[in-house]
């Protein structure tokens, strides 16, 4: 199926909002200078904070700006879902731009996802963004989970339309209007923890062109700002990112855990056998050096840093805590996030 010439400010971006009083004034600046965006939606999900206050201040600086507030949570849905299935009802654009409110574009980002979308033929466009770190906690584990992600979410077979593989980030997620109600729209995936991956795999499952790809220097995310905000959302997200089943997950708790397990290991018996304290801590360190330089490769393939190798061993023993606790959580029934519970088959939304 064909995706039919837009005109370049036909792009409505919208915007689910609940608790983002930090971050939503930079996301709604960073697409109100695009020539692009007709028209901003910000769906303010029963926000407790100051979030409503700030784009309210807004409105009068931004014309094409609008703020609409959520009511009570239908049974079933995932809070993101229904924010912004409340947002897509209320767009007129021909292309729905859907992007968090923790996310800043970089001017032009919709024009770069309009010139893809034309070039490729794709009536889905999704960027995966250039993740901001700053914590010692964050520059551990994000960097490690991404690669890993691009590991089992491969671009270019996803970009594929021979292969069945599906992927998007709900970060930067456009896609074309009518693509988007004929497939149902969040609707279809309502109590989805994996919202995007699951409307990508709708679309391409109803032979449409999907395009995902790297967003650097495109928009930019800093995730989590706390330490148990990352946990919880990682916590919610991991268990079916990594394959939502038991066999999969002890392939990725061996990866991370076993090169740190099989150097202990070499280091206590050397140390053991050659009755010296000192060599064993030679071993040891020099089998934490290969394991964090062997991590270059992947940071490099993912466009992190080289300077994050040295966080490759706290990035994997963080991860496999937060998988396991997923993992436990996901077995249990019950999931929180941003201070909602549900029960497992209607998981916490996205982030």
């Amino acid at each position: 199926m064909s995706v039919s010439s837009q005109n370049s400010n036909q792009v409505s971006a919208i915007v689910p909002a609940r608790n983002e009083e930090g971050v939503i004034g930079a996301c709604v600046e960073s697409l109100a200078g695009q020539a692009e965006i007709g028209e901003i939606l910000v769906v303010d999900d029963q926000s407790t904070d100051e979030t409503a206050a700030i784009v309210r201040e807004k409105l009068t600086t931004v014309p094409q700006l609008r703020l609409l507030e959520t009511k009570e949570l239908p049974q079933g849905w995932v809070g993101k879902n229904h924010a912004v299935w409340l947002g897509a009802r209320e767009a007129k654009g021909e292309w729905l731009l859907f992007t968090d409110a923790d996310a800043v574009h970089n001017r032009g980002s919709a024009a770069n996802a309009l010139a893809v979308a034309a070039k490729e033929n794709a009536v889905m466009v999704s960027f995966s963004p250039e993740q901001v770190t700053e914590t010692w906690y964050e520059k551990s584990l994000i960097p490690y989970v991404y690669c890993r992600l691009g590991r089992k979410f491969s671009f270019s077979e996803v970009n594929d339309a021979g292969k069945s593989a599906a992927a998007a980030n709900g970060q930067f997620l456009m896609i074309r209007r009518d693509v988007y109600e004929a497939v149902g729209g969040h609707a279809s995936v309502a109590g989805k923890v994996l919202e995007d991956l699951a409307l990508a795999k709708r679309v391409k499952g109803a032979k449409y062109r999907i395009w995902f790809g790297n967003g650097k220097g495109i928009v930019r995310v800093r995730m989590y700002r706390t330490f148990g905000a990352m946990w919880e959302g990682w916590k919610k997200n991991l268990y079916p990112l990594m394959g939502e089943s038991s066999e999969a997950i002890g392939k990725e708790f061996v990866r991370a855990l076993g090169p740190i397990f099989a150097t202990l290991i070499l280091a206590i018996t050397i140390g053991w056998l050659a009755e010296s304290v000192l060599t064993a801590c030679g071993i040891l360190a020099l089998g934490f050096i290969w394991i964090s330089f062997s991590y270059n490769g992947e940071l490099k393939r993912n466009q992190f840093p080289a300077s994050l190798i040295c966080y490759g061993i706290p990035g994997r023993l963080l991860f496999a805590g937060v998988l396991w606790d997923s993992y436990r959580s996901h077995k249990s029934g019950r999931l929180a996030w941003k201070g909602r519970e549900y029960p497992v088959g209607t998981p916490g939304a996205s982030k």
